[in-house]
């Protein structure tokens, strides 16, 4: 094996496994920080949390066709991180419009967390009604602008190489715009009085009313920042591949998986969760035929295509993850205070 082999076998696992795993797994790490920051804070578990996801990107795909008949584009950036502050402010009305009219009248009786989790079960099918109702079932790209950054050919022709390594604009976005989010939450509940104010009233409500903290401002404030991260992760995935609501449905496992993996209640556990979720579906699913064959010697080369499950079984991997960490380590990855 030359050194010409080893980098075409890097190129090769960086452009089907190591990028897409980290572009995958910053939106996954934002969705399933939507998912702890309402578990910590308002102590349900929200089914309706893939919904939420889809119904933020339906609304910024519309704001993007809206903005685009007025000539309105991102030049070399996609039109949708314009639509998309106001996708999150229409997201997060329609949030606290059903929180007012649902969830509210649960926890004003203080309804156990079971009861609150079955009614999210409910709006989460009203909200597939209205997604599909509004935006139909098909798929929708809504991706203008620069689309990569790195072009295969060119890689190849400069270096000589067999293999071209492809970056796409969308995955540096999703990259940037998911630092900036978690570096800002985690700055805001760590530093400022409203985020000290939400960490009070997860940890004890009852003292947090005694200190003079308003419930109803903290559940406002958990419902924004919540539509804000669920609203941003799912255009980032839409920017990415594509907006299907059935597909954004089939995150909820995966979500769900990366909460309890990284810990339940914890949004550092949460982002570790994500990445840990992201990385282990796609390099468990990828076939490592042709990155053998570029390592190994001829008389070593692999008929098969050395993949540990199919790409059909992705999400079952969640599923299986899940399950060994729920039997070897309940408490997750990180175990400590929630929020």
């Amino acid at each position: 094996m030359d050194n010409f082999e080893l980098v075409n076998a890097l190129v090769l696992i960086s452009n089907f496994v190591l990028i897409p795993a980290l572009s995958y797994g910053s939106q996954l790490a934002l969705a399933t920080l939507s998912l702890t920051i309402i578990y910590g804070v308002l102590r349900f578990s929200n089914f309706a949390q893939a919904d939420w996801m889809s119904f933020g990107t339906m609304t910024t795909i519309l704001f993007t066709w809206y903005l685009q008949s007025l000539g309105i584009t991102g030049g070399f950036l996609p039109t949708a991180l314009i639509a998309l502050p106001f996708a999150i402010i229409l997201t997060a009305l329609f949030c606290l419009l059903i929180d007012r009219s649902v969830y509210s009248f649960y926890r004003k009786k203080k309804s156990q967390p079971i009861v609150l989790m079955i009614v999210s079960v409910g709006v989460m099918f009203i909200l597939q009604a209205i997604v599909r109702f509004i935006i139909g079932p098909n798929d929708r790209k809504f991706f203008d602008g620069e689309k990569y950054i790195v072009h295969a050919l060119d890689f190849k022709d400069y270096f000589g190489l067999s293999e071209g390594l492809t970056i796409k604009s969308t995955q540096l976005i999703t990259l940037i715009v998911a630092i900036i989010a978690m570096v800002s939450l985690f700055y805001f509940l760590q530093r400022t009085k409203m985020g000290k104010s939400m960490r009070a009233y997860s940890n004890n409500e009852d003292l947090a009313l005694l200190s003079g903290i308003n419930p109803e401002r903290v559940v406002l404030i958990t419902w924004v920042i919540a539509s804000a991260l669920i609203t941003t992760a799912g255009v980032l995935y839409g920017l990415d591949k594509s907006f299907k609501p059935f597909t954004y449905f089939n995150l909820l496992l995966p979500m769900f998986a990366a909460a309890i993996v990284g810990g339940i209640g914890s949004p550092i556990g949460a982002v570790i969760g994500g990445y840990v979720i992201a990385f282990s579906e796609i390099t468990l699913t990828y076939a490592y035929k042709k990155f053998f064959i570029y390592l190994l010697p001829e008389n070593l080369e692999p008929s098969g295509l050395m993949q540990v499950l199919s790409t059909d079984y992705k999400f079952a991997i969640s599923f299986i993850i899940l399950v060994i960490v729920l039997i070897v380590r309940p408490t997750g990855i990180v175990k400590g205070k929630i929020i």
